[in-house]
């Protein structure tokens, strides 16, 4: 545990570093534009930003905790942050030095109540993995806990000591960050930079949690208990506490390994759309995602002699960072992938909106003009067609709507933080596993699927409201009635002679509206289903007739 002299030692160099390199960036990107030496700022920019990324590499292996996991996240914006940043922040993940065997075993021991040797019959002291929050060790259950999970081999994995006050140390620190930065107009205007610090908080606090870690695997495997394709470890409760968590080793092949996967005959090609697809199931349909995707925390596993039609399944650990997209959230997201893969600049720039992404104030029309223009130059082009393009017509589309997107006023709705990593880690290994990955092939029969969905739902509301004036119609005769034995029976004063006239008009009326409504919630649900399944499509629309016919002959009947 840090001392108080070390906590204000490491809170001085958080802050230092940050209020450094802010008054480099407002030097060179406010000031010298606005003297007039715009040139000045544009030929230092690379320098500037590869000595930031390296000076801040620095820090966060010196420090580790919430450090590393700032540099993990900058290193995976690939969308917003220039290579030079993201490139030398790239390996943060394999730089945390581990913590000496000793100060494991000693809280360890003091989580599990006993001494390490009367709990497993072997525990490796060398760690297989160490990273910023804490680190895993190789282990075997002793006989009678093995008996009783089935297990053998198991995965201890231990905190650091002392996390929960570095944690708290730099959490202090980059509040006090974004406070300066809601103070900058041009940051400010773009994103709430307290509340993504308080969510970056949320989530940290969340991944200490070992105990809350293990609830969430348990969850996630019964999201995917009917598909093969993935797997996760079993957690041995038992031992288990908030601090240590026990569970299978399921070790495998690392995802990324692609010469260790063709040596077990797996086409890493294959893998690739696979693990694509299961991505998004998680964030379009279950809701439930891993958002710490990164090639340590997936392996291919081998399965051979399974009735699976492929011959490995992917297997997912470490599930400290999990993220829930709202039900609104997922519908617009939804939107956003069926709009992208149709090429529909102007259906992706309102599903922008929807999402939460895009302040309601903001002119769209330019942007959508931008969005056409791109789907229609770069739609559908895969990474390996990418770099073969010339990169002066990304010049070219930057100079002209490069302004434009800038100057909106962006925002990051709330866990939209982990949907971005999510995304973009996806899009990295997928492409790390086949340079000629192409998104599209990915994107494009999924969101198929989901408009095949919307349509079902579409056909569902409309029965649904057809039902339920349906029930009103049927429904009315009988008030109607009673409100005519009223008027009989002198227990309504009425001052209209022909008021039983008119309401047996308004009767037929009714029904004939009625009849009316469902001829059309059938006719077009009979052809909108249609274009998917030719039978349900043609019964629904023949059995449309039947309210026609209805509503005719209530007609007839009044006349």
């Amino acid at each position: 545990m840090p001392g108080v002299g070390a906590t204000r030692a490491r809170y001085r160099r958080i802050v230092r570093f940050a209020a450094w390199h802010l008054a480099v960036t407002w030097w060179f990107e406010l000031f010298l534009p606005r003297i007039g030496l715009a040139r000045v700022a544009e030929r230092t920019r690379t320098r500037r930003m590869l000595r930031f990324a390296q000076r801040f590499r620095v820090l966060a292996v010196d420090l580790g905790g919430l450090m590393i996991k700032v540099g993990q996240f900058l290193s995976s914006r690939l969308d917003v942050l220039p290579p030079e940043i993201t490139a030398e922040l790239e390996g943060l993940q394999d730089e945390v030095p581990p913590v000496p065997f000793p100060a494991i075993r000693k809280l360890a021991e003091a989580e599990l109540g006993a001494p390490l040797d009367q709990v497993f019959a072997v525990v490796d002291e060398t760690p297989i993995a160490a990273a910023s929050f804490g680190q895993a060790h190789r282990a075997q259950l002793r006989h009678t806990d093995a008996a009783d999970t089935g297990l053998g081999s198991v995965v201890l994995k231990v905190q650091r000591p002392g996390i929960d006050s570095i944690i708290d140390v730099d959490l202090a620190a980059l509040r006090k960050v974004g406070g300066w930065l809601s103070r900058i107009r041009l940051v400010s205007s773009r994103a709430n930079v307290p509340a993504l610090v308080e969510e970056f908080a949320q989530i940290s606090l969340m991944e200490i949690d070992y105990l809350r870690e293990a609830a969430n695997l348990e969850r996630f495997a019964a999201d995917f208990a009917d598909q093969e394709t993935v797997s996760v470890p079993q957690v041995v409760w038992e031992r288990s506490t908030r601090r240590v968590l026990t569970l299978e080793d399921v070790t495998a092949i690392k995802i990324t390994d692609t010469a260790a996967l063709i040596a077990a005959g797996i086409d890493p090609a294959d893998v690739a759309p696979v693990f694509a697809s299961v991505m998004f199931d998680q964030m379009f349909t279950n809701g439930y995602f891993h958002a710490d995707p990164h090639p340590g925390n997936i392996f291919v596993t081998p399965t051979a002699g399974s009735s699976s039609p492929r011959s490995w399944q992917l297997t997912f650990i470490d599930f400290g960072m999990m993220g829930e997209v709202s039900p609104s959230t997922r519908n617009g997201l939804r939107k956003l992938l069926i709009a992208a893969a149709s090429r529909d600049g102007k259906g992706l720039v309102a599903a922008i909106g929807d999402v939460g992404v895009l302040a309601s104030t903001a002119d769209t029309a330019e942007l959508e003009r931008a969005m056409t223009q791109l789907f229609a130059r770069f739609g559908g082009l895969g990474f390996a067609e990418l770099r073969e393009v010339d990169p002066r017509e990304f010049i070219d589309f930057a100079v002209e709507f490069g302004d434009l997107v800038r100057s909106l006023p962006f925002q990051l709705p709330e866990n939209f933080l982990l949907i971005i990593r999510a995304m973009s880690l996806t899009s990295g290994v997928a492409s790390s596993l086949d340079t000629r990955f192409n998104l599209w092939d990915s994107v494009e029969p999924y969101a198929a699927q989901l408009l095949r969905d919307e349509r079902g739902n579409i056909v569902q509301d409309v029965a649904t409201q057809a039902l339920g004036a349906a029930a009103v119609a049927l429904r009315l005769p009988g008030r109607l009635d009673g409100l005519v034995t009223r008027i009989e029976d002198g227990s309504l004063s009425v001052a209209n002679p022909r008021l039983e006239q008119r309401l047996a008009r308004l009767d037929r009326t009714t029904q004939r509206a009625a009849s009316a409504l469902i001829f059309g919630a059938l006719l077009i649900a009979g052809s909108v289903v249609r274009a998917d399944d030719t039978v349900l499509g043609s019964v629904l629309m023949i059995a449309s007739v039947v309210p026609l016919l209805h509503g005719l002959w209530v007609g007839r009947r009044g006349l």
